[in-house]
């Protein structure tokens, strides 16, 4: 393990920030998990970046502090911060149509039934809009959400959500010919509306959606190691994945397939490879309302905007993968707010704190009223349904995943004068 607890910082009791990393580190020992990544910082100042383990268990690679991770769903915030950018400058409305540059979803139908026949439809009410892919209010699906033959209907008609060789076109022609699960507006499904955002983000620049973080997010906040892509150079640095073989025991390597050229299909939802630090100077802008370092990417009101919960009280009532998470949080334009901390699976700051994870347990959190960030990566593939989320946030039947709230009520813990978020409280 290597550690880099800092001086005593922002009101951080030291002897207690050093017990996270401790507590964190026997996860690894028991082979629950192969290492993780934190950090942590307050008033823009790191208070503690520990690398634990190993970022490759067979070649007995160590985790460093700038090791690589597929973020997944992590992708999504910055997905978002990229489409306010352009309703900022009066090139979309959060109310238009998408149809205006997405035709291949511009007469869709819905299903009577999620789970039913998929030739049991009736045409949607009312066309999705921008808010509607902000919001996951679109009807979009995943396949690995749904159930009955929707799922393999998606599945056939798209591949694989994150590693894919197929164009934007071609893809958004492919789900054009899928039936929405629910009517746009109708609730919270969580689905492809993120992708969705990033192709039509791309449309909107007629450049490479890639290319449009590139030049609007990544350059100017100086996040140099996150991509779509992984060159060559820079492989020996990405975290393997793993799974837990119940029946070998221990942990498997996972291999997902890698790109050999910058791909064609980045998904706006998913699809980026970022580090810690990296991603801790995005959480910044985010905590600074839109600006780090002197240049700023939305207005302070912007970020507000997405830091104000959308969904309905009927919305909120609706489990998401079988969790009653809108009990316990809202949702805005791309991310989640917690509302109430305590036993909320995926916060633990004071409320207003913002977030949303990955699939494979990377989590950040920026809390606003403590001006803490929190970042904790790790890579643990868990079976993935849609009464799952139980399972992927809190570690019920995947071990490993029990260490992240481990790290969150530890840090508060450690964090003297904290406004919420006791110990015990994750």
């Amino acid at each position: 393990m290597t550690s880099d607890v800092l001086r005593p910082l922002g009101g951080f009791d030291p002897a207690k920030l050093a017990m996270v990393g401790f507590a964190l580190r026997d996860f690894v020992d028991r082979g629950e998990l192969a290492g993780i990544v934190v950090l942590t910082s307050r008033g823009g100042e790191i208070v503690q970046s520990e690398a634990i383990g190993w970022s490759d268990l067979e070649t007995t690679t160590p985790m460093r502090s700038d090791t690589l991770f597929r973020i997944a769903s992590m992708t999504k915030p910055i997905t978002s911060v990229a489409a306010l950018m352009l309703v900022e400058q009066g090139r979309m409305t959060l109310e238009d149509p998408i149809s205006r540059w997405i035709p291949e979803l511009a007469e869709v139908s819905v299903l009577r039934d999620a789970a039913g026949p998929l030739d049991d439809t009736v045409p949607a009410l009312r066309a999705i809009t921008i808010e509607d892919l902000l919001t996951h209010r679109s009807g979009l699906a995943y396949a690995f959400f749904s159930e009955g033959l929707l799922k393999g209907a998606y599945e056939a008609a798209l591949g694989d959500p994150a590693m894919n060789r197929s164009t934007p076109d071609a893809w958004l022609a492919a789900l054009g010919t899928l039936p929405l699960a629910y009517q746009p507006g109708e609730r919270f499904h969580y689905g492809h509306s993120t992708d969705v955002l990033g192709f039509l983000i791309g449309r909107v620049e007629d450049k490479p959606f890639r290319q449009v973080l590139q030049e609007r997010i990544f350059t100017p906040l100086g996040m140099t190691d996150t991509d779509f892509w992984l060159p060559h150079d820079k492989r020996s640095r990405l975290a393997s994945l793993y799974r837990y073989d119940e029946a070998a025991g221990r942990l498997a390597k996972v291999q997902p397939e890698m790109y050999d050229a910058p791909p064609a299909y980045t998904p706006g939802g998913g699809g980026l490879i970022s580090s810690a630090p990296d991603y801790h100077r995005f959480a910044r802008m985010l905590l600074e309302e839109g600006i780090l370092d002197g240049v700023r990417l939305l207005r302070p009101e912007t970020v507000r905007l997405m830091r104000t919960n959308r969904l309905t009280d009927e919305q909120r009532r609706v489990p998401f993968a079988g969790m009653p998470l809108w009990q316990k949080s809202g949702f805005g334009l791309g991310l989640s707010i917690a509302e109430d901390p305590v036993d909320n699976p995926y916060a633990c700051g004071a409320p207003g704190s913002i977030t949303w994870p990955g699939i494979f347990g990377t989590w950040w959190q920026a809390d606003p009223v403590n001006d803490v960030i929190m970042i904790y990566l790790i890579q643990h593939q868990v079976p993935v349904s849609a009464g799952s989320g139980a399972t992927i946030a809190t570690g019920r039947g995947a071990a490993g995943r029990r260490a992240l709230p481990m790290y969150q009520a530890g840090t508060y813990a450690a964090l003297r004068h904290r406004a919420a978020c006791a110990e015990g409280e994750a």
